[in-house]
């Protein structure tokens, strides 16, 4: 079975909508910019994919990422012809800190913000008189689990539509801890290039509309054709190669289809050098024998990594190369590790081809792993 997805929107440093987005990562333009939610001075690092929101004389606002969650909700709303009424359709929200900076800003600074602001499925309500919501808090595969629920909610005759989101503003708790545990400060976020040092924080919102095939009102962006999920609890931080080859290969079996098949792979590219190394050596592995293979990019190169709503912003991303046959590059990406030297990375420029299935990777701490495959609608 397979599942339509109708309507799109996506807001990050770089764009606030899929096109702007990814018209942005093909052009390679660098985006990190200096700190600007909090002192830099505090910590080592000094740079974010932020989006540039905040009052112009400096400091920081509450509900940012709720105000960006209710953006793409509308607009993917709009994209699928639905409108402003979701009071019978699910919203499924991923996310890594919830409204956990607006809290901070309560505690720090004395910011007005109540109880119930904390919560999305308040601000959901209100917008768009959404009954039916439920919030994810799974780290970087956050949304990739809500699309597998929201294809599991479907098949199980509970909705016909469902919204599937993701939203995360950054925290200085969040960034903070970074500082702290990464043993080398990263300037830029450099996936699968030996000069990587680390993950730093971006932050965006993403949405789409998923529909059982036949009841869409518009235009098909893509299909889903399966979606694969675990917890292989591993280590709280470092990635098992095995949890994350069960995850890839229960999504090839869930969406019918064979390691030769895949076109294009969104890496998960943390820039962390045990997460790089590791997502490589699986692919190598899963890929083996398979020529030429598939293109694969990473985008968290230009967003930085955006958390929660990672995972359906590459979806978003694979779906626009899908349509437009042209892979953006990994931003950065001069010097390959050896262990990614096989695998088709894309560097220095788009590259232009066929590609009708596309394989989208996010991979949390916990051993969270979510694997999602997608197809070019007809």
């Amino acid at each position: 079975m397979t599942w339509d997805i109708t309507g799109m929107a996506a807001v990050a440093n770089i764009g606030a909508s899929p096109k702007e987005i990814f018209a942005a990562l093909c052009a390679g333009q660098e985006s990190r910019a200096p700190l600007r939610a909090f002192d830099p001075g505090k910590y080592r690092a000094r740079f974010a994919y932020e989006i540039d929101d905040r009052p112009a004389g400096g400091g920081d606002i509450p509900r940012r990422a709720t105000r960006w969650l209710t953006t793409v909700v509308r607009q993917a709303a709009a994209d699928a012809g639905l409108g402003e009424d979701l009071s019978q359709i699910p919203v499924l929200v991923g996310t890594t800190m919830r409204e956990q900076r607006s809290l901070e800003l309560w505690w720090r600074e004395n910011t007005d913000v109540t109880l119930e602001e904390l919560h999305f499925g308040t601000a959901l309500k209100d917008a768009f008189g959404a009954s039916t919501t439920y919030t994810f808090a799974n780290a970087c595969s956050a949304t990739l689990y809500a699309l597998g629920l929201a294809t599991d909610m479907i098949d199980l005759g509970m909705a016909d539509t469902v919204v599937v989101a993701g939203t995360d503003a950054a925290t200085e708790s969040g960034f903070g801890t970074l500082d702290r545990v990464q043993n080398d400060i990263p300037d830029a976020l450099r996936p699968f290039d030996t000069t990587h040092k680390g993950m730093l924080m971006g932050e965006g919102a993403t949405a789409v509309v998923v529909q059982r095939t036949g009841t869409e009102r518009g235009p098909v962006h893509a299909r889903v054709r399966g979606v694969s999920m675990n917890c292989d609890a591993h280590h709280a931080t470092a990635p098992d190669p095995d949890g994350i080859t069960r995850a890839v290969k229960d999504a090839y079996r869930r969406a019918g289809v064979r390691a030769q098949d895949i076109d294009l792979v969104m890496l998960h590219g943390s820039g962390t050098p045990l997460n790089d190394v590791t997502e490589a050596s699986v692919l190598n592995r899963i890929f083996h024998g398979v020529r030429p293979g598939p293109r694969m990019t990473a985008i968290k190169a230009m967003t930085g990594h955006t958390l929660g709503g990672s995972g359906l912003l590459s979806l978003q991303m694979a779906v626009l190369a899908m349509k437009e046959g042209t892979v953006p590059p990994v931003l950065g990406l001069t010097d390959p590790i050896p262990e990614a030297t096989q695998l088709g990375l894309v560097q220095g420029a788009p590259v232009s081809g066929d590609l009708a299935i596309a394989q989208i990777d996010a991979f949390g701490f916990g051993g969270i792993n979510a694997v999602a495959i997608v197809d070019a609608s007809p």
